[in-house]
């Protein structure tokens, strides 16, 4: 089969995924899901656009943290946040001291911030013969023998409860309904050496207590029946499904690096955004109506290709920002019309050099040939231009925390690679089989020349 046509084939197949993907979708509807890869193929809409809340958190006073414990703290959040079934969820570093957090859609965080903040330092402790009861708070020696210290500093206010293992020994853990009393239980299961600590504990210490602490203050303190070989445990504590699923969440996800609180949050409402993107769809809609009759009109045949690869460009995209997924804002949205600009531009720069080539006698299929080769460096160097800038504002929003910054950022740099791929495999496509339909004596009123 020719080329051209094997490649139409493809485009053909490529566009009817498309517009599976663009579909709007109901509640309920079921999306996307290959294996382990899920996606609910609805947009994604950012505060500005959906309302929600905005919280700043920073670390608690007396405690200092470099950038990369920011870093690796607001990427546990949100992993904690986004495995309590709360999506969308964004914690963003900002400046050098700050986390931002945007939960859209949500007026009352409350919960959901306190299940996500708490360090997560789950630890067993030997409390021997004395069964602690739920709720006490206590002074470990984990601390000290962390730093090395020989005495801890708490141990002239009160007890201090030696530390046997920590939940760094966690490997899987999961939630489950206790069979016996009822409520939930969280799961665990450990790794080779925490296995072998819990099994040498276990061991030397049947019929004493093995507490277990999170964040100091303890969830269930019970007794040592046998010991467990096999490094798999149970903590109880009368759970709810909810706080069961917040303790797995916080162990699944591991310790925080710096202890942080609130420090402001909230409400934003989705009342300006909602009409600013109606403005903005609105304007997209006239200026594409607009500049296609302008294609129409002036490059007649390859301007009827321009609207179809333009088109195909804008679903395309609009496919990606699902399925990777974008979250959509207003500047989101405005890098998207801007790459559009992109996407015109090198059908124009092509269409210009083809007319070039006409006008000096070439045939149309070498005037084809030769116009994509000629356009195609301008093409190249313009976009790769603008990619480069695109990176250099994803930085700058990452480092200083404006994500607005970074979803124009993002959208752009997408709708860019998009529009090379249209221009260079689309748009040449189709004209390179319109050459099969363009009688000779028609070249001139095809082309506009």
């Amino acid at each position: 089969m020719d080329r051209r046509y094997a490649n139409l084939i493809l485009i053909l197949v490529l566009v009817a995924a498309i517009i599976w993907v663009d579909l709007p979708r109901g509640e309920g509807q079921q999306g996307l899901k290959i294996g382990n890869f899920k996606r609910t193929l609805n947009p994604v809409l950012g505060l500005d656009l959906r309302g929600g809340m905005q919280v700043l958190l920073s670390p608690q006073k007396g405690i200092s943290a470099t950038r990369q414990d920011l870093e690796d703290t607001s990427k546990i959040l949100e992993s904690r946040a986004n495995g309590l079934g709360v999506s969308e969820v964004i914690f963003q570093v900002a400046g050098d001291k700050y986390i931002l957090g945007q939960f859209p859609g949500l007026t009352n965080t409350e919960d959901v911030i306190a299940a996500v903040k708490q360090t997560g330092l789950l630890e067993f402790i030997d409390s021997g013969s004395t069964q602690l009861n739920p709720g006490t708070v206590v002074e470990t020696d984990y601390a000290a023998a962390q730093s090395g210290d020989e005495t801890p500093a708490a141990e002239a206010s009160g007890q201090v409860w030696h530390t046997v293992m920590t939940g760094v020994d966690i490997k899987n853990v999961n939630v489950a309904a206790d069979q016996g009393i009822g409520g939930y239980v969280v799961n665990f299961e450990l790794t080779d050496s925490g296995t072998q600590v819990f099994k040498d504990h276990t061991a030397a210490n049947v019929g004493k207590y093995l507490t277990i602490v999170l964040d100091k203050q303890v969830i269930s303190s019970p007794r040592i029946s046998t010991a467990i070989p096999d490094g798999k445990g149970q903590i109880s504590g009368n759970f709810t499904s909810e706080s069961a699923n917040n303790l797995a969440v916080t162990l699944r996800y591991g310790r925080l690096s710096v202890p942080v609180e609130v420090v402001e949050s909230r409400v934003v409402g989705p009342t300006l955004g909602s009409d600013s993107l109606t403005k903005s769809l609105r304007a997209g809609v006239i200026g594409f109506i607009i500049v296609a009759l302008f294609m129409l009109i002036y490059y007649r045949v390859p301007g009827a290709i321009a609207v179809v690869a333009i088109a195909i460009y804008a679903a395309l995209t609009f496919a990606l920002f699902k399925l990777i997924p974008v979250t959509l804002t207003l500047p989101s949205i405005a890098g998207f019309l801007l790459s559009t600009g992109s996407a015109l531009d090198a059908n124009i720069l092509i269409f210009e050099r083809l007319k070039e080539e006409l006008r000096n006698g070439r045939t149309l299929k070498q005037a084809i040939d030769l116009g994509w080769k000629r356009a195609w460096p301008s093409i190249r160097d313009s976009n790769i231009a603008t990619i480069i800038t695109s990176v250099i504002l994803f930085w700058f929003g990452s480092t200083f925390g404006a994500t607005l910054v970074k979803g124009f950022a993002l959208t752009l740099a997408l709708g860019v690679m998009v529009s090379l791929f249209t221009a260079v495999f689309v748009s040449r496509t189709f004209l390179g089989i319109a050459v099969d339909f363009i009688k000779t004596d028609k070249i001139k009123n095809s082309f506009g020349l």
